[in-house]
């Protein structure tokens, strides 16, 4: 029987979005082949040519080897179906075998113009990235739901999974905004509780009155002061509003970001509960969540490195309560800045005693590295700068004591020192407004030798501390003058597309093959290639945020990368911090170092694909990188220059 091709395809999607003279143009250019029932078309960890297999009779089985070599049927592809298209996005070996289960006939589609067709039509390449992204998901998302990171031999229930409904205390005690203070103390007295939740006329709750705010704002004024007070003028407005369906998480982040012990919890626009930090204490089974209030009430240096160490239980407590990589980035880049600033703040205090004097200038200090990408779990080394204003005098003696101090009370926190000196204490990192702006100058126009390097540290800033403004600032110069540096995009990313990620031809694992780490994969540097890709497209599009996920996001809010190939690098990104975090713990708790080191071979099957699924999102990225900017580089960039 001959085949109509332009018809099948027609019926098959996403070839069903291209228009009837596309494919009838497309039709006359393919091969039809046909494959004997129980013969095999693709060998999983075989590298062949890039073609597409289009399904136009019978039916075939997709078979995974595992490494006994035993073989499982993990689907099925009937007609209209498709299969090869891993290999001919990532240029890598086939992930699995497939086989006719009957007779088969197949249409074959070259990769080449497979890639033709996507270039040209957007909405039939989104179809195509977007299968990428849904294998790795849908591992990722068995992983998560099979097991936790097994850090812990035991753990309750996972709380982050907990709405703030099953945990909140229902009918809040409230008043009137007009209510006499006199009036709110036998409310407390009455209802034995510490907070009221202040309403309006409508029943809306606009501040709270806590026993407190009693204290400080009634009773230490005279009493011809207080007869007319009444709730609305000594509550507190900064009310704290959770939704009833919110999870754990969201109010643990609440309690860290806000300093808040107390929130209200709203259906739509009622008020149906209260939750205390109380509540969230009692919820646990350990008093994890006052690190935050010890933090901000700490009052010395010495307390703050004990409450270093109990922010590092409180990550284990997190993993074991199996919260979600964007979660424990977030909650703990929150710890450790709250420590940061108070570290900081406590070192000001310290310059004051010793006679130097509170800072001259308005300063801003900036993180870099994994903590201004906000992506630290275990605290790693310190990347930091000084950004002061210009003044009259020169000031950068005084910041260069100020960032001594304060580098050195991190260490005792338990911040280790940057190896490469990448530290507000060091000359090279603490400077000017003005000085700064030179500087980034100099490196966009690759006067020195390590300029790129410089650029791929500095380009992960986030303002944390201080005159917030000036790194805004800072960051404005940056993009203004990337605009003019001809050709920055294709030497940052020129090295980098070089150095392919570790997977063989046939598919398998490259590992180090000497000691100390023999047999297994740097994680951190595998990660590297999606920071420093995604840090040229972001830094090209004016984009501040420098998290990774954060950038992924805006990049394709922006339209710069689509939705599929956003939510593939997402899942592949999450995949890898979470085989990392993993592993990390569980050294520590055996005494080792945590060196992002990990034996892919020791994986059990499904984190094994998991990996391979991250290294071909990664190996997709590098492609449209090297589309985007070394190609377009290099027919834009004159000779020599």
């Amino acid at each position: 029987m001959e085949l109509n091709v332009s018809e099948l395809l027609k019926a098959t999607v996403p070839f069903n979005l291209l228009s009837d003279d596309v494919l009838l143009e497309l039709s006359e250019t393919l091969e039809v082949k046909s494959y004997a029932r129980g013969s095999y078309i693709l060998r999983q960890g075989k590298q062949g040519p890039p073609i597409l297999f289009i399904i136009a009779l019978g039916v075939a089985e997709v078979v995974l080897t595992d490494e006994r070599n035993q073989e499982t049927t993990v689907s099925f592809r009937h007609p209209h179906d498709f299969f090869g298209i891993t290999s001919v996005l990532t240029h890598k070996s086939y992930p699995a075998s497939v086989r006719a289960v009957e007779d088969l006939t197949c249409i074959l589609l070259p990769g080449k113009t497979l890639e033709t067709l996507m270039m040209s039509h957007p909405r039939f390449s989104g179809h195509f990235t977007g299968l990428l992204s849904e294998r790795i998901r849908l591992l990722y998302k068995e992983v998560i739901s099979q097991h936790s990171y097994d850090v812990c031999s035991a753990t309750e229930s996972p709380l982050l999974r907990k709405r703030v409904s099953d945990i909140m205390t229902r009918s809040p005690v409230t008043c009137h905004y007009r209510t006499p203070v006199a009036e709110i103390a036998r409310i407390m007295t009455d209802h034995q509780v510490s907070s009221v939740v202040v309403v309006d006329d409508k029943d809306y709750p606009i501040g709270l009155v806590r026993e407190g705010d009693l204290v400080r704002k009634v009773i230490t004024r005279p009493a011809w002061q207080t007869e007319n007070l009444v709730a609305g003028l000594v509550m507190d407005e900064k009310l704290i509003k959770l939704r009833m369906g919110a999870f754990y998480n969201q109010a643990l982040l609440a309690v860290i970001k806000h300093q808040a012990k107390h929130m209200v919890v709203m259906d739509e626009d009622k008020l149906v509960g209260i939750l205390t930090l109380r509540d969230l204490v009692n919820t646990r089974s350990t008093g994890s969540l006052w690190v935050t209030d010890k933090i901000e009430t700490a009052k010395n240096l010495d307390h703050l490195v004990q409450i270093g160490r109990e922010v590092d239980d409180l990550l284990n407590a997190l993993v074991a309560e199996r919260a979600s990589i964007p979660e424990l980035f977030e909650i703990i880049t929150e710890m450790h800045e709250r420590l940061t600033c108070r570290i900081i703040e406590l070192c000001e205090m310290e310059m004051i005693r010793k006679g130097y004097g509170p800072p001259p200038v308005d300063y801003c200090w900036i993180n870099m590295g994994s903590a201004g990408r906000k992506e630290q779990t275990l605290r790693t080394d310190q990347d930091n700068a000084i950004v002061y204003a210009d003044g009259d005098h020169d000031n950068g003696e005084y910041f260069h004591v100020l960032a001594s101090r304060v580098v050195e009370e991190l260490v005792r926190a338990g911040f280790a020192p940057c190896k490469g000196d990448v530290m507000a204490s060091h000359a090279k990192w603490c400077h000017s407004l003005n000085r700064w702006k030179q500087i980034i100058g100099r490196w966009m126009n690759r006067e020195d030798d390590d300029s790129v390097r410089m650029l791929t540290i500095f380009l992960d800033f986030r303002p944390v501390y201080g005159s917030i403004p000036l790194g805004h600032e800072l960051w404005d110069h940056v993009f203004q003058s990337f605009q003019f540096a001809s050709g920055l995009s294709h030497y940052m990313t020129e090295d980098e597309l070089l150095k392919p990620v570790p997977l063989t031809i046939m598919g398998g694992f490259i590992t180090e093959k000497k000691a100390p780490h023999k047999n297994e994969i740097n994680l951190k540097t595998v990660c590297r290639h999606i920071v420093n890709c995604l840090r040229v497209f972001a830094v090209g599009s004016r984009i501040k945020e420098t998290s990774t996920l954060g950038r992924i996001s805006r990049l394709v809010h922006e339209e710069i990368m689509s939705r599929q190939d956003g939510d593939m690098l997402q899942e592949a990104f999450e995949t890898l911090m979470m085989l990392a975090i993993r592993e990390n713990l569980n050294k520590v708790k055996e005494g080792l170092n945590a060196d992002n080191y990990i034996n892919p071979h020791r994986l059990n099957k499904t984190d094994q694909l998991l990996l391979k699924g991250a290294f071909y999102a990664i190996s997709r990225l590098q492609k449209i990188t090297s589309e985007h900017f070394t190609d377009y580089a290099r027919r834009t960039i004159a000779p020599g220059v």
